[in-house]
C-alpha cells in the first residue's frame, strides 16, 4: 500500500512515525509524499491539549470524505497518544477508523495493516495497552529516508504526575532504554548519514538505562558513551525536568565538545504556590539555582522553556511573578499556552477557573516578553560567529538552511558547502525568527 503518516504534537510522535514508516518499508509498502496519493493513512495523535484532539477529529471527518470516494481499498488508522486515552471515543464518534493503536503498540503495525487490507468486512482493530518496553523491544532495525538530523527516543513515559499532564496516561510509567540498545542505534543512524542526533523522553533527564555492566546508568553517562560515535557531529537532548538537571550534567555540557550548549527546561509557572499546585516538585529559587548551575559549567548555555498561563488559582501576583523569573532568566526561545484541562488529572477537578479572557491577556503579555527576549538573544549575534549545521535546501538559489549551536535557524547563500557541513558562519542580518550569514571562507 501507499502510506501517509501525519504527525501532531511532540518530537516523540515525529521519532514514533518514523519507526512506523521503517516497518512498513520492510514489508514492502512504499512512502507517499502527499495525502492525495495514498491509500493508507496514519494519524499519529497528540492528547497534550484539547485544541490538538479538536483537529485531529476534524482531520478524520475530512478523510471519511476522501474514504467514501475512493475507488480502491483506503485504510485510515489513528495511533499514539490520544488513540489510547480516547480509543472508544473514536470509535463512536469515527466508525470508519481501520485500526487504533496506543504508542506502545506501534511494532504491530505492519502486521495490523496486512491484517485490515483483506477483503473480509472487520471490526475496528483497537490495541492501547502496551507499554514502550514491548515496543522498543520489538522495532526493526532498519532504517529509511533518515536526515542530517534526526531524533532518538531514550526514555519514554512519566512518573512525576504533575497535577496538569496527561502523559502518565498515555504514555505510562517511565521506561529507559539500555545504553547499548541506544548507542547501536545511534551508531546505524550515523552510518546512514546523520550527523545530529536529539535525544528525546518525557523526563529525557530522568533517563536511568541498563549499563553494559548492569548497573543503571544516567543521562551524563549515556551522552558520554555517544560522543565516542565516530561521524558524530552535534549531541541535544530533550526535555529536561529541573529536579534532574544536576551538576553532572553541567560537567557534561562542559567536557562533551560536540554536546551543543542549548537546554530546553520547562519551568512552567515562577510562583512557587502555583508550582505546588501543579505538582511541580522544586521552587521559584531551586528552578533559578539550576540555572546558575548550569551557566556556571557552561556559561554560554542558552535555554529555553515551557510556560502555562491561567492555571486554576493563578492569581495576578503569581502571573507577575512568571514574568520576573523569565526577565531574570533571558530565554533564547520559549512556549507558552493557556491552561487546558485534561481528563483524568488532577487539576481537572480544581476550582477557581481563571476566566478565558485573563488567561488569553496573560498570554498575550507573556508571549510579547518571550519574542522580545529571542529577537534581542539573536540579536546578539550580529557580526559574531556561530557554528552551522547545514540540514536543508533554502528557497533561493544556492541557499542552505541550518541551525546554530543555540538552535537558531541560519540561512546562507554559498555553493561551496553541503548538507551535512557544519561551517564557520559570520552573522550578516536577520529574518523574523532566523539568522542570516556569510560562510568564513
Amino acid at each position: 500500500m501507499r502510506f501517509f503518516i501525519k504527525s501532531y504534537g511532540c518530537q516523540m510522535n515525529s521519532y514514533d512515525s518514523q519507526r512506523i514508516g521503517d516497518l512498513l518499508i520492510a514489508a514492502g509498502h512504499e512512502p507517499s509524499s502527499s495525502l492525495d496519493e495514498a491509500n493508507l493513512v496514519i494519524l499519529n495523535t497528540c492528547s497534550i491539549r484539547e485544541k490538538a484532539e479538536d483537529k485531529i477529529f476534524s482531520d478524520l471527518g475530512r478523510l471519511k470524505i476522501i474514504k467514501e470516494k475512493s475507488s480502491e481499498k483506503f485504510l485510515i488508522t489513528v495511533v499514539g497518544c490520544m488513540a489510547r486515552l480516547r480509543s472508544a471515543e473514536i470509535v463512536r464518534r469515527v466508525p470508519y477508523v481501520d485500526a487504533i493503536l496506543g504508542p506502545g503498540e506501534i511494532h504491530r503495525m505492519a502486521d495490523i495493516v496486512e491484517d485490515i487490507s483483506g477483503d473480509k468486512k472487520k471490526d475496528v482493530v483497537v490495541s492501547v495497552s502496551a507499554a514502550a518496553a514491548d515496543k522498543f523491544s520489538q522495532l526493526s532495525d532498519k532504517f529509511f529516508n533518515r536526515s542530517v538530523s534526526e531524533f532518538l527516543t531514550v526514555q519514554e513515559g512519566c512518573n512525576n504526575f504533575c497535577s496538569y499532564c496527561i502523559v502518565p496516561h498515555t504514555r505510562g510509567r517511565e521506561f529507559s532504554r539500555s545504553v547499548s540498545d541506544v548507542v547501536r542505534e545511534a551508531k546505524k543512524l550515523v552510518s546512514s548519514g546523520v550527523k545530529e542526533i536529539i535525544l528525546l523522553g518525557q523526563n529525557v533527564n530522568s533517563y536511568k538505562g541498563e549499563g553494559r555492566d548492569g548497573k543503571s546508568r544516567n543521562l551524563a553517562f549515556l551522552l558520554f558513551e555517544l560522543a565516542a560515535v565516530d561521524g558524530l557531529k552535534r549531541l541535544r537532548y530533550t526535555t529536561s525536568h529541573p529536579k534532574d538537571a544536576d551538576a553532572e550534567l553541567g560537567r557534561a555540557h562542559r567536557d562533551i565538545e560536540i554536546l551543543m550548549p542549548f537546554l530546553h527546561l520547562p519551568v512552567q509557572s515562577g510562583s512557587d504556590e502555583v508550582l505546588r499546585r501543579m505538582k511541580r516538585p522544586y521552587t521559584r529559587a531551586e528552578y533559578l539555582k539550576c540555572v546558575d548551575t548550569m551557566r556556571g559549567y557552561r556559561p554560554d548555555m542558552a535555554f529555553s522553556s515551557d510556560f502555562i498561563v491561567g492555571f486554576p488559582g493563578e492569581s495576578d501576583g503569581d502571573f507577575q511573578q512568571t514574568l520576573q523569573l523569565a526577565e531574570e532568566v533571558g530565554y533564547a526561545l520559549a512556549y507558552s499556552f493557556k491552561y487546558s484541562p485534561r481528563p483524568n488529572t488532577a487539576a481537572a477537578l480544581m476550582k477557581n477557573c481563571v476566566p478565558e479572557e485573563v488567561k488569553s491577556e496573560r498570554l498575550r503579555v507573556l508571549q510579547t516578553l518571550l519574542d522580545k527576549q529571542q529577537s534581542e538573544f539573536n540579536q546578539s549575534f550580529a557580526g559574531k560567529h556561530l557554528n552551522v549545521l547545514f540540514v536543508k535546501k533554502g528557497r533561493h538559489k544556492n541557499q542552505l538552511v541550518g541551525r546554530s549551536e543555540y538552535s537558531q535557524a541560519v540561512s546562507v547563500c554559498d555553493n561551496n558547502i553541503s548538507i551535512g557541513d557544519v561551517a564557520r558562519v559570520k552573522i550578516t542580518g536577520m529574518a523574523s525568527h532566523s539568522l542570516i550569514g556569510t560562510v568564513e571562507q
